[in-house]
């Protein structure tokens, strides 16, 4: 079974910068997509960002020209480079990779304070 492990989330004061990592445990083959999501107390899952295996990126509009995404070329990483945290950026964050299955992180706290 493979695992997704996150890693990065933190409390930091608005303005500020965290990076988030996502690696498997494992190699997983014939990758989508990977992508951050994120959940705020209250709130459903919403897509955060996301890359193809050909690279290509999408964001959700409240973190674009904020957030960045990448992934190493082995496709076992993930990552979620994110500037100018707002308070509203609070949630926990999780990693996913979508193959014929889905894989999800177990997710990690982000914290904005203002």
């Amino acid at each position: 079974q493979v695992q997704l492990v996150e890693s990065g989330g933190g409390l930091v004061q608005a303005g500020g910068s965290l990076r988030l990592s996502c690696t498997a445990s494992a190699i997983i083959f014939r990758v989508s997509t990977m992508g951050w999501y994120r959940q705020a107390p209250g709130k459903q899952r919403e897509l955060v960002a996301v890359i193809t295996n050909g690279g290509s990126t999408n964001y959700a509009d409240s973190v674009k020209g904020r957030f960045t995404i990448s992934a190493n070329g082995a496709k076992t990483t993930v990552y979620l480079q994110m500037n100018s945290l707002k308070p509203e950026d609070t949630a926990v964050y999780y990693c996913n990779i979508h193959t014929a299955l889905d894989y999800w992180g177990q997710g990690t706290q982000v914290t904005v304070s203002s």
